[in-house]
């Protein structure tokens, strides 16, 4: 007991010290002089780009302020102590105060006037960069020449200045909508592996274990919690265990590249689409899917023992022998968090696996409730299997769709996919209808109130699919559909694609890549930016994926919006950054890695790697406005559905370009 006792400290050691895992520098500055509208008085302005996820505290905060230390000027004197010109997020602390933290960005200025032609102004600027009760303290020196020929004028009187140049700080909650959004998923799956034929077996099993101790209350209740715990380690364990070692070792850019691979190579994504189509015909009926015997008997003998290894072990049962069941939606919930982000596998993962085994933890609390339940089988069971097989087919086609997208294979258009999810859902539909029965089924003398209800929801999803086979956008699936760029026919269209003929990318005889809703633009920065300087117009910057669900959400929702679309097209020169595309890159075109000296020969990892050190993206989506000298104009937007915001967004940077 004490062995084992021994070895979970230590996982809680390990995962302890895990937390504490975060990038090199968490806040990193630049600087800009500003005309403060007095004679020879300047604004030296510094602005901190704060690493996601965390946030520091402004420069009053009462324990970790933000601090310019030890300055001084040479050649000129301070007027006036340090401020702030960004505005703070006012939230609760982790303690139930009021507190003022800033996300994404913060900036600060101090006044100085010059005494010389010129002036050298040092010091150290200190923050305090935390995320979930962990911080980090960092130090930045500064040596800033305060030189006028390179002051920016005024726009107005100081207040004026302080409302044009605060930045639109986004809400991190906005920021995190995606990540939430993939929580529930997560739990709702959890929820529902219950009902399904390959867990549904355990609640006997369950009953048994845990009517031994019923006896003992306090030790039986102590004993259902841990066997909570013990499944949720399962199942988030191993996940959390890989990015953590793959961070240790390579950092930031290894956990991107790993999940970046797990997420658009073809081996991946076609050995899931072969797992879930095997899965759908186990579901069917076509054979039974099962683990070896030796290790499902083994930890079932193991879950005899007493005390908490027996409880391991029963957990460790429930896990293996639901594999078949949990294995394909694990798997899928997996993948949809692996777009390059390091916390969202494991949250999802979290999510599920407390979902899933919250059930069988209140069961194992009160006992008595267990014996109510009648063993699993029945033919409701097996339909509850089969419509999980049309699901997983359905599901399975968008691994197939990623690889074919990336790799431009051409097999998985969008006419082609929606046509079998068509088939698919009517079949189902017919399922429950009783006019298609499989193997293992009891014919249905009469059609029940909710499996007639659940007919009717699927024949009206398939009515509503059958529009796009004509190019309706379809917009609540635009994040499974593929793009519409690759649909042959779109009636209303003369051309044979999907843009019309004066709206051809700029750059597709170079890529074969498409913008859609018909804009122009670039899938090359360097490309954009030399057409930026000749238009006069800023850089909108779109770091995207061809197996990014919510990069097609935002395109079909947000930018089909005609205001947004109107700035797009009219305002901003248009670069689309895939970070997962495989096509090869020209030897001239190779990007090379400043601190690893590798070399980047295919466009996703290039792209990847530039999105990732220039503005600290590993994310998709999110979208940078540049200058047509690369300079960020605002701070980076991520995945947000609201109109409203985007339009913001864009106009703040336009605001700031016309400065």
């Amino acid at each position: 007991m004490k062995k084992f006792l021994t070895i979970i400290a230590s996982l809680a050691i390990c995962f302890a010290a895990f937390a504490q895992v975060a990038p090199a520098q968490l806040v990193t500055w630049s600087s800009h002089i500003e005309e403060a509208g007095e004679k020879d008085v300047y604004r030296v302005i510094f602005t901190g780009k704060i690493a996601e996820g965390y946030h520091t505290y402004t420069l009053t905060d009462e324990f970790s302020a933000t601090e310019v230390m030890d300055a001084a000027v040479e050649g000129g004197e301070l007027v006036g102590t340090p401020y702030e010109i960004s505005t703070p997020t006012e939230e609760t602390d982790e303690f139930g105060d009021p507190a003022k933290h800033y996300y994404n960005e913060i900036i600060i200025a101090q006044n100085v006037m010059l005494t010389s032609g010129k002036a050298a102004f040092t010091g150290t600027i200190f923050t305090n960069a935390c995320t979930g009760g962990a911080c980090k303290a960092e130090y930045y020196d500064f040596n800033v020449s305060v030189d006028p020929e390179f002051a920016v004028a005024p726009l107005g009187t100081e207040a004026e200045e302080t409302v044009a140049e605060e930045p639109a700080v986004e809400d991190p909650a906005k920021k995190k909508g995606s990540i939430w959004g993939l929580i529930l998923e997560a739990i709702l799956w959890g929820f529902a592996m219950l009902l399904t034929p390959c867990v549904f077996p355990m609640v006997p099993m369950t009953v048994s274990f845990f009517m031994k101790g019923s006896e003992n209350v306090a030790a039986g209740r102590f004993k259902a919690a841990m066997y909570g715990l013990f499944i949720v380690l399962l199942y988030t364990v191993p996940i959390s265990v890989i990015i953590m070692l793959t961070r240790i070792i390579g950092g930031d850019a290894v956990t991107a590249d790993i999940f970046n691979w797990l997420s658009t190579h073809w081996l991946p994504n076609i050995i899931f689409f072969i797992v879930f189509m095997v899965f759908a015909a186990s579901f069917f009926g076509a054979f039974e899917i099962t683990l070896p015997e030796s290790i499902v008997n083994k930890s079932d003998k193991n879950s005899d023992k007493k005390g908490l290894a027996g409880v391991f072990f029963m957990a460790l049962t429930l896990v293996l022998v639901s594999f078949s069941c949990t294995g394909p939606i694990v798997g899928s919930v997996l993948i949809k968090s692996t777009q390059g982000e390091f916390w969202e596998p494991m949250v999802t993962m979290l999510a599920f696996s407390v979902a899933f085994a919250l059930p069988f933890t209140v069961l194992a609390f009160f006992p008595s409730l267990l014996k109510r339940f009648k063993k699993s089988g029945g033919s409701w069971l097996n339909s509850v299997k089969v419509v999980l097989g049309f699901v997983e087919v359905a599901l399975g086609l968008k691994f197939l769709s990623v690889a074919d997208q990336t790799y431009h294979w051409g097999i998985l258009d969008r006419e082609v996919y929606l046509a079998i999810w068509i088939v698919v859902f009517t079949l189902l539909g017919l399922y429950l209808l009783g006019k298609i029965r499989f193997a293992h089924d009891e014919p249905l003398e009469y059609l029940k109130v909710p499996r007639l209800a659940l007919a009717i929801g699927v024949f009206s999803f398939v009515v509503y699919l059958i529009p796009g086979m004509w190019g309706a956008p379809l917009k609540a699936l635009s994040g499974y559909m593929p793009p519409i760029t690759t649909q042959d026919f779109v009636i209303g269209q003369n051309s044979g694609t999907s843009h019309s003929a004066d709206a051809a990318p700029v750059t597709d005889s170079e890529y074969g890549l498409h913008l859609p809703l018909g804009l122009q633009g670039y899938f090359d920065l360097d490309d954009a930016l030399e057409a930026a300087k000749k238009a006069g117009k800023p850089v909108f910057v779109d770091v995207t994926g061809h197996g990014c669900v919510n990069c097609r959400e935002m395109e079909s929702r947000v930018w089909s919006d005609p205001t947004v679309l109107g700035m797009l097209k009219n305002d901003f020169i248009v670069a689309a950054l895939y970070t997962d595309d495989k096509q090869k890159l020209d030897k001239e075109d190779y990007v090379t890695d400043a601190e690893t000296g590798k070399v980047y020969k295919d466009l996703g990892r290039a792209n990847s790697y530039i999105a990732r050190t220039k503005w600290n993206v590993n994310a998709q989506p999110n979208y940078v406005l540049l200058s047509p000298d690369g300079e960020m104009l605002v701070p980076v937007r991520g995945y947000d559905l609201s109109i409203d915001g985007f339009i913001e967004f864009l106009q703040s940077g336009l605001d700031a370009y016309q400065k």
